[in-house]
This record gives C-alpha cells, structure tokens and sequence, in this order.
C-alpha cells in the first residue's frame, strides 16, 4: 500500500491536493470519455475510505457511476442521483454496497440530539444509521425498487464487502 505524503507545517492537506493536482495535470490526456458509463452500472457505496470500488469490483475509470455517502444506504439524494444516471446517463443495473465495520453501526439517534444541542439547530437529514448490515442493505434494494423514478429495476443487486478479506458476500432480497 502507498502513502501519501502529508501536508508541510502550515500547509492544509488540500493545499497538497492542488499541488498534486498539477503533476496529475502533466501527464493527463482527454480520452475522450463520454459522462456515460461503459458498463452502464451504478454502484453505490459507503464513503469508507478503506473501500476502493474501482479496485474491489474490477473497474476502470469511465465504466461506472458511483454514489457515496455515510453508510451506503438509499436516501432521497441516492435516488436522485441514480434517477439522473439511469434517465440521462444510460445506466441499467445497481449494485449497492455496505461494509464490515461501518461507523454507521455505532451510532444513535443521540448523535443527531447531540449535533442539535451544540450546535443550536436540528438537523433536517435523517442519520440513517442501522443495526444489522445484511437488513440494511435490504432495506436500501427495496428503496430502490420501489422508487417511481426508476425505470430499470430488474438488475438490481446488494452486498457486505468484508474490510478483512476484500470480499462481497451477496444478500439476497
């Protein structure tokens, strides 16, 4: 595994992203790409950063669309995004996918008292926060399933990535 060099005293780490930027820059090339993706997937994932989707599923850039956030689960927003890139964007089948160990596991409904209490206002997001893995990403299959929104639903599939091994373990409806 690399590491990435960490920002310089005073430095932020996004300042270290821009400067990383332009050595990306010199050597990037327009393949000529179009925003459609090749395999016509959408996966949608957790945002651990122990989960590379490209390299856990065999992808390349170019041939899916991926969609993350704080769990993996199907929001609103997860539904918008996968109406835009089934509807615009060409994409017929979903793949969704939580993981072993998620931080969503461990929290509460108090997580978001807490945040109201500090901060002064409630949040108007729900935390979506879960219990059983597998029942989640039922859950979540059955959300898409059920959107109107969506018009291919016929391949639409969940999974657990296992942090410790790499592996999917498919959960079935």
């Amino acid at each position: 595994m690399t590491t990435t060099p960490t920002p310089g005293p005073g430095e932020s780490i996004i300042d270290s992203f821009v400067a990383r930027n332009r050595s990306y820059a010199e050597r990037y090339r327009d393949g000529g790409m179009d925003a459609r993706p090749v395999q016509r997937v959408a996966v949608v994932a957790c945002m651990d950063a122990r989960l590379d989707v490209h390299a856990a599923l065999g992808l390349e850039l170019g041939d899916c669309h991926i969609i993350r956030n704080a769990g993996g689960v199907v929001t609103d927003d997860t539904i918008r995004s996968l109406t835009v890139s089934q509807r615009a964007l060409g994409t017929r089948s979903i793949a969704l996918i939580h993981h072993t160990g998620c931080g969503l596991l461990n929290l509460t409904e108090d997580f978001r008292v807490e945040l109201e209490e500090e901060v002064g206002i409630r949040p108007s997001w729900a935390l979506e926060s879960f219990t059983d893995l597998d029942q989640d990403v039922r859950q979540s299959m059955a959300r898409v399933r059920t959107s109107p929104f969506l018009p291919h639903q016929d391949d639409i599939r969940g999974f657990v990535f296992d942090v410790g091994t790499g592996l999917l373990r498919e959960v079935l409806p």
